[in-house]
């Protein structure tokens, strides 16, 4: 249990907007790539000390407490050593905390010069009890740029909130702090957010289409983590048990790697992100994997991925990816990895769509005519932070033909989804909850053997299109080619008569327009006069 009893729980907005704000005063000169990894550190470590006093209590009222057969010892001496007893801890899921990295021992000096230090031996203290958090935790707190008094001001912030089951009950707090923390660093980094960050409704979209009830889960650019959050959420939500999913993931970026290793720790799923960050082209640190479902959302259009060591690699089933361009390598990766009846969602500029450069356009033949894909989704603009040009879900299965699914062989299905979305500042926009249940809904109904479920074309949304159709687009895969135009809602004006109407508004607005041009050239003249 945290040091604070007194804490209200507020709701989660409030507390997570609140918590930012007043954490936010303290950037300084630090640019928010470097202030994701303090903020977040403290987060992670004030968690660990919260859940390690939160099991220290339970074990020190069990064990005296002659009603719990399992834990009520009556030797005094016995009671502690259980206490002491780091098994105890591992038990329940908890990290080990030793003295001087608990939360109170660094609040009660938050105010010395040298907290930064403090803290950063009390990350070295926590990694050394904890093998899987070896080079994970961030230690840069004692450097010269950091105000060690605001850093003491911020330990003192986030020690007023409290991260256990007594605090807020079954409610995720600290995931859900931890989620918004990451959007809000990713705003403020912009283009660069995309390393480590997927907007969460995009995430949800794929996790919502994919299915993952159960099975191996693969992200060979994982991020932060945010695909597999999302999916144990979804077999949360749907009665499973996070034992039900194992997590697979590989990431390039050091630091990226050890948020997500930490992201994945505050919420107790076990993943499988390799012992290091590295390339997952070159050294692919899950050669043998062959996954359920793939997720994910690689750099788009990355120039530098090729050298001469991945040429004729087995991956490259469909053709060998242009060194310009890594999309068509990132595609291949993901369908070497799956299981024969594994299905893949990922995230690729549009471009991916219809390129033909390079040996692209002759790839994506060899993928539709291997009858791999299944479905490809236009999204609307301005979704991610760091991609202003149109993006697409691709979704690739192994088996479209295997129990519970819908024969659809030599079938493909195209969502443009374009127009949904609503703007939620003005540079970005999000799917809400009704727009992903509807392109969800759409591709379920197409491709799962349901007999309550009917699959319709929506023109302007939604086309089941034959391997003839896409053959005569040239294997040109955007949505818009397939689906056309939404069908106009009659609104009983008879044509001739809607024509008039409109010409004669337009003639109007002529008139107007002569008028306004004669009232400037007027005053421009007097202007020419004085």
């Amino acid at each position: 249990m945290s040091r604070d009893t007194n804490k209200k729980a507020t709701s989660a907005k409030t507390l997570e907007q609140t918590l930012w704000d007043a954490a936010d005063k303290m950037r300084g000169n630090l640019e928010a790539g470097e202030y994701k990894h303090v903020v977040l550190g403290l987060v992670f470590l004030k968690y660990i000390s919260d859940a390690f006093e939160e099991r220290r209590l339970w074990l020190e009222s069990a064990t005296a407490d002659p009603a719990n057969e399992d834990f009520y010892v009556k030797n005094a001496d016995r009671r502690a050593e259980i206490v002491e007893d780091r098994n105890e801890y591992a038990a329940d899921n908890v990290f080990w905390v030793p003295s001087d990295a608990r939360w109170g021992f660094l609040q009660d000096r938050a105010k010395q010069p040298e907290i930064g230090v403090l803290i950063d031996r009390a990350m070295d203290l926590v990694e050394g009890d904890n093998p899987q958090l070896k080079g994970v935790l961030p230690k840069s707190f004692a450097r010269a740029e950091i105000d060690k008094r605001l850093l003491g001001e911020l330990v003192d912030l986030i020690g007023t909130i409290g991260f256990t089951k007594v605090d807020h009950g079954a409610d995720d707090v600290l995931g859900r702090v931890y989620e918004y923390f990451l959007g809000q660093f990713a705003s403020s980094e912009g283009k660069r957010a995309g390393e480590y960050y997927t907007p969460r409704s995009v995430v949800r979209l794929l996790v919502e289409m994919l299915e993952p009830y159960h099975g191996r889960i693969y992200d060979p650019c994982c991020g932060s983590g945010g695909m597999f959050v999302q999916s144990a959420e979804f077999v949360a939500v749907h009665g499973g048990k996070r034992s039900d999913i194992s997590v697979y993931g590989q990431e390039y970026t050091a630091a990226t790697w050890r948020l997500a290793k930490m992201n994945l720790a505050i919420r107790g799923i076990e993943a499988n992100l390799g012992d290091r960050a590295d390339d997952s082209f070159h050294r692919d640190l899950h050669p043998d994997l062959r996954a359920d479902f793939v997720i994910a959302n690689p750099p788009f259009n990355v120039s530098d991925w090729y050298t001469g060591a991945l040429r004729d690699d087995p991956r490259w089933k469909y053709g060998q990816p242009p060194a310009g361009n890594g999309n068509y390598a990132w595609i291949q990766h993901f369908v070497y990895h799956l299981s024969p009846h594994g299905v893949a969602g990922f995230v690729l500029a549009n471009g991916s769509l219809s390129s033909k450069t390079s040996g692209e356009g002759e790839i994506r033949r060899n993928l539709v005519e291997s009858n791999i894909v299944d479905c490809i989704v236009a999204l609307p603009e301005k979704l991610f932070f760091n991609a202003g040009i149109p993006v697409a879900l691709w979704f690739l299965a192994k088996n479209r033909s295997g129990d519970g699914y819908r024969e659809r062989a030599g079938e493909l299905l195209f969502i443009d989804a374009r127009k949904l979305g609503h703007m939620e500042t003005r540079t970005l926009r999000v799917l809400s909850a009704d727009d992903i249940a509807k392109i969800a809904f759409t591709y379920h109904s197409w491709r799962n053997d349901d007999p309550t479920t009917t699959y319709e074309d929506v023109s302007g949304f939604c086309k089941a299109a034959s391997l003839t159709e896409v053959v005569s687009h040239d294997f040109v895969l955007t949505p818009g080619r397939y689906v056309g135009a939404a069908d106009v809602e009659n609104d009983g004006e008879l044509v001739e008569v809607k024509i008039a109407r409109l010409k004669e508004e337009l003639f109007a607005e002529f008139e107007r327009s002569d008028a306004l041009q004669t009232r400037i050239r007027q005053n421009l003249s007097g202007i020419d006069r004085d």
